[in-house]
């Protein structure tokens, strides 16, 4: 199962060219679920509905509660924006979970929920946005908390475990982070914890998911993080849902168009039951407990 989180600039910078760009660079992965964030609607259209329609995909969306901070930000009063879940499976229920903030920095940042109907299980997956600003990590403490909450009252009864994805905002050491994690400090929601997908990849492999090699984030001078994420529970029976490979994409222009200011982050999870550990979809890595990760990966 390819999962793909990717942020998509909203209706900033070049957007009529960059949707074609975007639309290009997801039909070369050919994903199986994608969980976006930055998502605009206007007029009637929406660039979620868009894709899916384009791709093939079921979509879930889930718009924003204020988005008048965005609106203004680029002088237009009509445009929506908003999470939403692309899915090669039927959606059977949803939800959106606005995010807490104080009042006087909320900008409608939110969780969206999509239980999806698997070949073989039913797959509940989230995908988030948290609060931007450098000095937020307390707020994105508390949308973390609120998340996992979130996710605990929609995991369900499903051997698949629950896949949660998003823009965080904020680098991998951070507590935001660590505590939705809940691995390496004490978890949001008592015996919930989910692995950060990233754990699994070649040390080597690039990972800053905001890049100053991408002109929108070089005229921001601010250095390059991965913030971007996909987190899974535990695997279930037979390792389902385990992480086989990880790596960053939608990296570079696409006919010389950047699709979006973040790169994308694609992960591929068992999808069936390993009957032993001779199946060659199983692997050593796929039954590491979350101390030997944080133990043999740097951070």
């Amino acid at each position: 199962m390819r999962i793909v989180t990717w942020n998509l600039w909203w209706r900033f910078g070049p957007w009529q060219t960059r949707q074609k760009a975007i639309l290009t660079a997801l039909r070369e992965l050919r994903p199986d679920v994608v969980g976006l964030q930055e998502v605009w609607a206007a007029d009637g259209e929406n660039l979620a509905e868009w894709l899916a329609g384009e791709l093939g995909l079921h979509c879930a969306w889930g718009a924003s509660p204020a988005p008048e901070r965005w609106q203004r930000r680029i002088g237009d009063p009509t445009v929506g924006i908003g999470n939403a879940v692309l899915s090669r499976w039927p959606v059977v229920d949803q939800d959106v979970l606005p995010l807490p903030a104080p009042a006087d920095t909320d900008d409608g940042r939110l969780a969206l929920y999509a239980r999806l109907a698997g070949p073989d299980h039913e797959v509940p997956f989230f995908t988030a946005h948290f609060s931007s600003a450098p000095d937020a990590s307390a707020v994105r403490c508390g949308q973390a908390a609120a998340l996992a909450a979130f996710v605990a009252r929609h995991r369900g009864d499903t051997p698949f475990p629950p896949v949660v994805t998003g823009d965080l905002n904020a680098w991998p050491d951070s507590d935001e982070v660590r505590l939705l994690g809940g691995y390496k400090t004490a978890p949001a929601v008592p015996g919930q914890v989910f692995l950060d997908a990233w754990e699994y990849a070649d040390p080597a492999t690039p990972a800053v998911t905001w890049d100053p090699a991408n002109p929108y984030v070089a005229r921001t001078w601010e250095p390059g993080a991965r913030i971007d994420y996909i987190h899974v529970g535990p695997p279930g029976p037979g390792g389902l849902g385990h992480v086989r490979a990880v790596r960053r994409a939608c990296d570079g222009p696409v006919d010389g168009i950047w699709p979006s200011d973040h790169t994308a982050v694609v992960a591929d999870l068992a999808d069936t039951f390993c009957r032993s550990s001779a199946d060659r979809h199983c692997s050593p890595a796929a039954h590491a407990s979350p101390t030997t990760l944080s133990q043999s990966r740097p951070h």
